[in-house]
């Protein structure tokens, strides 16, 4: 029945056919973080000086005094229902909590991933075309020792050396929280800065190769104009790598902004999925993971269309 259908809508469909895999193996593991816990998971959260009446109550709330089956089926008609359940620690719903901390996390690495695709093919495709056919080396070789060195920054301490500089010393921008705009400057850099010159060093790479090509000799061999070149011809040929990059990277930089969000008092998933580890809050915190989760499989499924509908030699393939 699907050998039917256009190469397009079928390798769609596949795609979604892994993504329903993956969200089911990852609806598993996040039920299976309560069931896993060493002892006793209701004294876990409680602790030690919890009375019996209150660990009784907690296993009831928790619905961990029913079979597991039953266990699994409710936690998969509150997923269904868009219920995670309420905080351990607050009582609010958790779905609350999501809706009011996502669009925080999503804001530092949508503005990250901008800024890495810009400012890195940017970069990557200018030094190419600088030092083509071995011209100003000192250009290349300089471009490979900032980039290998700035590529391998952590996220912690480009925040930490972000904040101590334009926040403490320099003063020029605020340190914590999201009262206003300019809040968002120092963790979009901490998250943007390593993955920018990496993205820099595979675009550079990339476009040597392409400057290499057949076709390229051609447009160069008809005196086309240099802009003309280098916009028509060879940045449309780079950038499908590059956008196979950048959906790699996204899930990346939401990882990054778990990290960089404690730093900077960010009001974003990071900073409450690190409250909710610290205090046994798992209702949150299997929210959170499963979440960001979803939202990494999106990106790779999104990503995966575009891809088909640039680059129309990926509909051919299974």
């Amino acid at each position: 029945m699907t050998a039917a259908l256009p190469p397009l809508a079928r390798l769609a469909l596949s795609r979604l056919v892994q993504m329903g895999a993956v969200l089911t193996a990852l609806v598993i593991l996040t039920f299976l973080m309560v069931q896993l816990i060493p002892g006793d998971a209701a004294m876990r959260i409680a602790g030690p000086d919890a009375s019996a009446e209150e660990l009784t109550r907690l296993r009831i709330d928790m619905g961990l005094d029913r079979p597991v089956w039953e266990q699994f089926g409710h936690y998969i008609g509150g997923l269904a229902q868009g219920d995670f359940g309420l905080s351990m620690t607050t009582q609010q719903p958790v779905a609350e909590l999501l809706r009011d901390r996502l669009p925080y996390t999503l804001v530092l690495a949508g503005l990250a991933l901008v800024l890495v695709v810009c400012f890195g093919f940017s970069m990557g495709l200018a030094v190419a075309i600088a030092t083509r056919e071995g011209c100003r080396t000192w250009l290349d070789h300089g471009f490979t020792s900032l980039t290998g060195l700035l590529g391998t920054v952590p996220e912690l301490i480009a925040a930490i050396a972000l904040a101590f500089v334009f926040a403490v010393s320099l003063r020029w921008l605020p340190v914590s929280g999201a009262s206003e705009p300019a809040s968002v400057v120092l963790p979009v850099l901490a998250i943007a800065l390593r993955p920018s010159f990496n993205f820099a060093r595979v675009v550079r790479t990339e476009a040597r190769h392409v400057l290499r090509a057949d076709f390229m000799r051609t447009a160069r061999a008809r005196r086309l104009p240099g802009w003309r070149l280098w916009l028509v011809h060879l940045a449309p040929n780079v950038a499908t790598s590059a956008l196979t990059i950048a959906g790699l990277i996204f899930p990346y930089l939401i990882g990054g902004a778990v990290i960089v969000e404690n730093v900077f008092a960010w009001p974003g998933l990071g900073s409450e999925v690190v409250r909710a580890v610290v205090t046994a809050n798992l209702p949150v915190v299997q929210a959170i993971v499963l979440l960001l989760g979803v939202l990494v499989v999106l990106t790779n499924l999104i990503v995966d269309l575009l891809l088909m509908l640039v680059d129309p030699r990926r509909r051919h393939v299974s």
